[in-house]
């Protein structure tokens, strides 16, 4: 692959700005529709040529005002195109299609139509001059992750993801002799809430490169600066932006058990000393994460004069890993232009703790700078991630709150978007994949604790639950999307209860699904009704370690009647993370942990909220003896048969080894 610029090598101040800055990414695909994602320099038409094998080759004009073309102006230099398409003739299914995306610029219409040839010259696999895409007529080969932080001391997941593409390709690789055909991203995409700070400085100087219009902001306190430019002007700020976050007057909230005092942040990440504030230090983080075009306009950087040791020391730490973050990039983008790619939000898409309870959500939204900086994150969410999940939906209800909040950073009319896209509640969504894709919204459409506004809210509300149960009826086998893992390690749980039981629910991060009465036994619920789906697949992430659990129900609650006997499957997988993950110690520490006060003959068992149910863990394969849980980055890979069951669930490591999670007949059972 080509090299990208990294940090340490001078930018020209004459450099061309690149035509497309990230993208093409494939989104929901269909034998007769299909979706594509760019951010580009100027406006564009665009030509779409698909060419099968076989048959008759299709090619698409789409002019600006095409209603299956849709562009939104951020800035002087980013516009976001949203390409989708209802095709005349059906594609025909498993088999590789080559595209050629072409685009004629606004800003250089002299050129003409120019192809990825010209604007990304690395897209393609080894002994292909096309992209390529597939219509699956059954999914067999699955990937899926979450959890990527550019600044993690790691590898990226989504690098092995695309050797996973490359190594089925060369028909080569013993590992991955399947294509895959689906990439879910199962939350935390992007890390608003915890930036490096040679990211952010790349971040300040792509925002000027892009001409992205500044923002005022209210609620900071006085003598501080009031809008995006002053801060990003500010280097002294570097490391320091929790000064500017809002702070509210409390006493006795869930805040205090992170802070002493009565004047508490309503951020709770520990790591918000560079938390992004506006709506266009988001837009461009989003590029830096995608795409290697962008960094191409962004110049050297260097630590400010006047960090302290402590400070200059973590920035060099940074540097280098941001570093090889960007080198990874051709290959993130030639994965993203392949796969159809599925992406619902977790936490820090927006910030650490979003809605974790009622006192959360009162304190945040209640302040102004706190309910700008989340309706910010949403938005940016929306454009990049949303609105490709759910194109006709999302693109007719939120277009103009789009528009609104991109044309007028800052005013009454983006405070009035950022209003509405609070109140959506259509982003969760489902493919009619085969098995069908659901991925579930555990964010926005959450349960409120009745009996203590500071404990965590449940993970999916009455109606969400009932929603969900419409959607399963009648269906043989689902793939089912959350980003927290609907059954998770048991001691992590325990431990995450007994501090919310103590007033501090914070402190430990505790959001899991069996945390809010209500939405416990609606979920168990599901799985328990006769007409819900024989195969569940549950792919999970959010937890940044990975781990593969079998559940059954018990005898007393086999489900009977209806067109169903059967005791459905159940298969959760949790991946995660994608780039991040535990110190290996501590998780050792947990796993073993675990395993101890929770063995199968435990009195412990009798306290949880599952004991109906069988929960069986799977060995991840080249880990010590008896551990349970993998603790490496890299990206998840299942593999189904016909019927949707999984018949081999494995890790693959972002330095690309391969760990099996097996289940053996003898294995000891949780309940």
């Amino acid at each position: 692959m080509p090299t990208v610029t990294p940090l340490d090598e001078t930018i020209s101040a004459d450099v061309d700005f690149p035509a497309v800055l990230a993208g093409p990414i494939v989104r929901r695909i269909q034998s007769d529709r299909l979706t594509f994602w760019l951010a580009t320099r100027s406006p564009a038409d665009v030509r779409l040529e698909l060419q099968p094998p076989e048959g008759d080759e299709q090619t698409y004009h789409l002019t600006q005002g095409n209603p299956a073309l849709t562009c939104h102006s951020a800035g002087v230099r980013l516009h976001y195109l949203l390409i989708d398409v209802p095709l005349e003739q059906a594609l025909p299914v498993e088999t590789l299609v080559s595209y050629r995306l072409s685009l004629k610029f606004d800003d250089d219409v002299d050129k003409g139509w120019q192809d990825h040839s010209a604007w990304a010259p690395d897209l393609c696999y080894s002994g292909r001059d096309l992209p390529f895409l597939r219509v699956p007529q059954k999914v067999s080969s699955i990937m899926h992750g979450s959890c990527r932080k550019p600044h993690s001391p790691c590898g990226d997941g989504l690098i092995a993801a695309d050797r996973l593409v490359e190594d089925a390709l060369s028909n080569e690789g013993a590992g991955a002799s399947i294509l895959p055909e689906l990439l879910v991203m199962s939350g935390d995409q992007v890390y608003v809430d915890d930036v490096a700070g040679p990211m952010l400085q790349a971040i300040t100087a792509l925002i000027d490169a892009l001409g992205l219009p500044d923002e005022e902001l209210n609620g900071i306190d006085e003598g501080l600066p009031v809008n995006g430019g002053d801060i990003g002007a500010m280097p002294e700020l570097l490391y320091h932006r929790d000064r500017l976050l809002p702070k509210i007057d409390q006493k006795a909230s869930v805040f205090d058990v992170l802070f002493g005092g009565t004047n508490k942040p309503v951020f709770t990440s520990v790591h918000a000393r560079n938390h992004l504030i506006t709506l266009a230090e988001m837009l461009a983080l989003y590029l830096l994460v995608w795409s290697p075009a962008a960094w191409s306009m962004v110049p050297q950087v260097f630590a400010p004069e006047g960090l302290s040791e402590m400070d200059r020391d973590l920035y060099d730490q940074e540097r280098e890993l941001v570093s090889e973050f960007v080198q990874g990039l051709p290959r993130v983008r030639r994965l993203l232009a392949h796969l159809p790619s599925a992406m619902i939000f977790d936490d820090h898409d927006v910030t650490d703790d979003w809605n974790l309870s009622l006192a959360w959500e009162d304190a945040a939204y209640g302040h102004p700078l706190s309910r700008r900086v989340i309706g910010n994150a949403l938005i940016a969410y929306g454009l990049n991630q949303g609105w490709g999940n759910r194109p006709e939906t999302i693109g007719t209800d939120l277009h103009e709150v789009f528009q609104n909040a991109l044309s007028a950073p800052g005013t009454e009319t983006h405070d009035k978007a950022i209003n509405q896209i609070l109140d959506y509640e259509k982003w969760d969504f489902d493919w009619p994949t085969d098995p069908p894709l659901i991925a579930l919204d555990t964010r926005t459409r959450r349960w409120r604790s009745e009996r203590n506004s500071h404990y965590p809210s449940g993970l999916l509300d009455w109606e969400a639950v009932t929603d969900l149960q419409a959607k399963l009826r009648g269906q043989d086998a689902v793939l089912l999307v959350s980003a927290a893992p609907i059954f998770g390690v048991k001691l992590i749980e325990t431990v995450q209860r007994l501090f919310t039981m103590i007033g501090k629910p914070l402190m430990v991060d505790a959001e899991y699904w069996m945390a809010h009465p209500g939405t416990a036994e609606a979920i168990l619920n599901v799985f328990q009704h006769r007409n819900t789906p024989q195969h569940f697949v549950i792919l999970s992430g959010d937890v940044h370690y990975s781990f593969v659990y079998d559940v059954e129900l018990r005898n007393g609650l086999a489900r009977r009647g209806g067109h169903r006997d059967a005791n459905p499957h159940i298969c959760q997988v949790c991946s995660s993370g994608i780039k991040n993950k535990w110190p290996d110690r501590l998780i050792a520490l947990l796993d073993h942990g675990n395993r101890l006060a929770f063995s199968p003959r435990s009195p412990l068992n009798w306290f949880t909220k599952r004991r109906g149910m069988r929960v069986i863990p799977r060995k991840p394969v080249g880990t010590s003896d008896g551990r349970r849980i993998l603790n490496a980055s890299g990206i998840g890979l299942v593999e189904l048969d016909d019927t949707g069951a999984p018949t081999r669930i494995q890790q693959v490591t972002a330095e690309f080894e391969f760990h099996p999670f097996v289940r053996r007949e003898k294995e000891a059972r949780l309940d």
